[in-house]
């Protein structure tokens, strides 16, 4: 919730005052006009499908305190915001993205007691954040991003709806673009900073893992000290690309990096890693200082332990007691569509990892399948990935070879050509092409599918999120 007048917005933002309002605007700032409440800033985008500009008058008559309009505003809505007393301003250049970040900037700018943890890489954005918010609420006020509200839209909305009384915000970048990053951390201007990863995510908009890498590093333009605490960037030690990010842009900004992962130089370190029939990962944690225990989580998967030890790495610099923080992460669940696993009524067991898909967390998602104890069969559903532009191809076969080397009783792969390649690539590798089934859609797999699983069997469901196999997985639980 922000509290401000019309004036001081239109200076934080460039836009434009049509109608000033004479009380201070308090209220939640919202994209969507169904979402008003008394005294809220509704920010009209102009949407593809949907042009926010035809709900002014709707926002108003709702009891907004400030529309801000990307588009001429009709006289009859500059009438109505008058008579109500809601202020109408006017983006500069139309520009709703730009509003948004420039006043979570300035919001921002006057909570300075708010320590900002930003989180970006190629894959585990959520878990990381997820396992900071749990960690860090056991110790301390703590507002983090709600989903995957990442992006040039989401995060200032998520640094705009932070409580005043909040101690950590925990904010997630995403992008596809270079200088997206630059941009998000400039809002929200983060103390703490992780990079999980870089993969193959993006690849297609940004040409190579190294522009991935150059565009992840742009975190840390935006980090700044906050009262003792210094800028700091953990990185896990076996990302490639954690020199050329430390060398070339952390210490540049004077910025310290900190290591994590299985090295004996790593500040924050796991050994003994070993799965359950469930796939939950067992291991011992240590830190430099000689702190050290062993913790098994709930979440399955041995990619998890490296998020842990990022998560666990901020939480240190924060203070937090690490025994009551590591519990407290032990025993949080998986993220919806994000390697959750759940039983349908006819007794079979999906491990639902559907929201989104890189080779990378494609590899991650069959190592899980494998581990797990299973009473049936194990099969994978795997659908296509996407932005990954010219090397689309060769990554799908490669995707398709992992698959074949696994000990899965099924392959079923769904979507168009790059379905086609994974499927290829797995006979290449040896595959049986008896067990391997392709569906040109969804809706094909579903129709086929939905009478040939049964009871103990073990389906990991995996694509991008334009794939659309979220579907598979609400129709198989029924």
């Amino acid at each position: 919730m922000i509290c401000l007048t019309t004036q001081e917005i239109c200076e934080a933002t460039g836009a434009a005052a049509l109608v000033m309002s004479a009380s201070t605007i308090r209220g939640e700032v919202v994209i969507d006009s169904r979402a008003v409440e008394s005294g809220s800033v509704f920010v009209a985008f102009k949407g593809e499908q949907v042009d926010g500009n035809a709900y002014l008058a709707r926002a108003i008559a709702a009891g907004a305190g400030a529309v801000v309009a990307s588009a001429d505003v009709p006289s009859d809505v500059l009438d109505a915001a008058r008579e109500s007393g809601c202020a109408v301003l006017r983006a500069e250049d139309d520009d709703c993205e730009e509003f948004l970040l420039r006043l979570a900037g300035e919001w921002r700018r006057r909570h300075p007691a708010w320590t900002v943890v930003g989180v970006t890489g190629s894959v585990g954005k959520t878990t990381t954040k997820d396992m900071l918010r749990t960690g860090i609420a056991t110790g301390a006020r703590v507002h983090a991003t709600a989903g995957n509200l990442n992006n040039l839209i989401g995060l200032p909305l998520t640094v705009l709806s932070a409580p005043e009384d909040a101690e950590v915000l925990v904010c997630e970048l995403g992008m596809n673009h270079p200088h997206e990053i630059d941009r998000l951390a400039a809002a929200c201007r983060p103390t703490l900073a992780v990079i999980t990863n870089v993969g193959t995510s993006h690849i297609g908009l940004l040409g190579s893992r190294e522009n991935i890498a150059r565009a992840k590093a742009e975190i840390v333009s935006g980090m700044e000290a906050r009262g003792t605490l210094s800028p700091c960037l953990v990185l896990a030690s076996d990302n490639d690309f954690a020199s050329f990010i430390e060398d070339g842009f952390a210490r540049p900004a004077g910025v310290r990096v900190r290591h994590v992962g299985m090295r004996e130089t790593d500040e924050v370190r796991a050994d003994d890693v070993s799965v359950d029939e469930e796939g939950r990962p067992s291991f011992g944690v240590s830190m430099a200082d000689g702190w050290s225990r062993r913790v098994t989580l709930s979440i399955p998967g041995r990619k998890v332990v490296g998020d842990f030890l990022l998560a666990m790495a901020v939480i240190d610099l924060l203070g937090m007691d690490r025994d009551v923080a590591a519990d407290a992460i032990a025993a949080m669940p998986a993220t919806r569509m994000r390697l959750s696993v759940i039983t349908s009524p006819t007794g079979v067991r999906v491990i639902d990892d559907s929201y989104n898909a890189s080779p990378g967390s494609m590899a991650a998602a069959l190592d899980v399948l494998s581990e797990m104890r299973c009473d049936g069969r194990r099969i994978a559903v795997l659908g296509e990935m996407g932005e990954l532009g010219a090397q689309e191809g060769r990554l799908h076969a490669l995707v398709g070879a992992y698959a074949a080397a696994k000990p899965l009783d099924m392959l079923v792969f769904v979507g168009g050509e790059l379905a086609s390649g994974m499927a290829e690539a797995a006979r290449t590798m040896g595959f049986s092409d008896d067990l391997i089934t392709s569906f040109p859609t969804v809706e094909d797999a579903i129709a086929t599918l939905r009478d040939v699983l049964a009871e103990g069997d073990l389906v990991l469901v995996k694509a991008s999120r334009s794939a659309g196999l979220d579907e598979f997985v609400r129709e198989v639980l029924v």
